[in-house]
């Protein structure tokens, strides 16, 4: 059998997403699931005790995972656009590549602005302290109005950031449990 006759191997397409864009998803996850409620119990609690010492604690956790997150979330980026995603599944159809399309382009979206209006809010209230270790570099001269409008938008994304991530699990969920077609399997687990 010559060269020529021998079968050809065709690469193979992988199904699951990349070791790192697993390893990244789960930690901006598990990041954004802390985040979240913590940004609203830090606020509630600043209005209720005029920003006691467990209160400015809360706000320098807010802002260092804050700021991991969103160079977790331009790392992810960066190995996305490297290595790209697996083709979705056949077992899609037409409305859930679409669906699917969109809330990730808007949670990849909402997972940069929104650490990068949380970080130009802290620049601008200026309240770039961490924890009294280190300050966060400033982004924008400081400029209490200014702040206090950019903070707002930051807060309501932020909510929306959450909603969309709970349809995104809700997607997830449905389909490891009632499609069971193993769109699920392609992000989990981490190894």
């Amino acid at each position: 059998m010559s060269v020529s006759d021998a079968p050809q191997d065709t690469p193979t397409v992988p199904d699951r997403y990349g070791r790192a864009a697993r390893w990244l998803h789960w930690v901006i996850a598990v990041f954004v699931a802390c985040l979240i409620p913590l940004g609203l119990a830090m606020v509630a609690r600043g209005a209720a005790t005029n920003f006691d010492g467990l209160t400015d604690r809360l706000y320098s956790a807010h802002k260092l995972l804050g700021f991991v997150v969103l160079w977790l979330m331009i790392l992810r980026v960066v190995v996305r656009l490297r290595r790209g995603a697996p083709p979705p599944l056949a077992t899609l159809t037409p409305l859930e590549r679409v669906a699917s399309q969109v809330v990730h382009v808007v949670l990849y979206v909402l997972l940069l602005v929104v650490p990068l209006l949380g970080w130009a809010g802290v620049s601008a209230f200026p309240a770039l302290n961490v924890f009294g270790l280190f300050d966060l570099p400033a982004i924008l001269p400081a400029d209490q109005a200014i702040a206090a409008v950019i903070l707002g938008a930051h807060k309501l994304l932020a909510l929306g950031l959450g909603l969309v991530a709970l349809a995104h699990v809700a997607a997830a969920l449905r389909h490891r449990f009632l499609k069971r077609d193993g769109v699920m399997r392609r992000m989990w687990p981490p190894d």
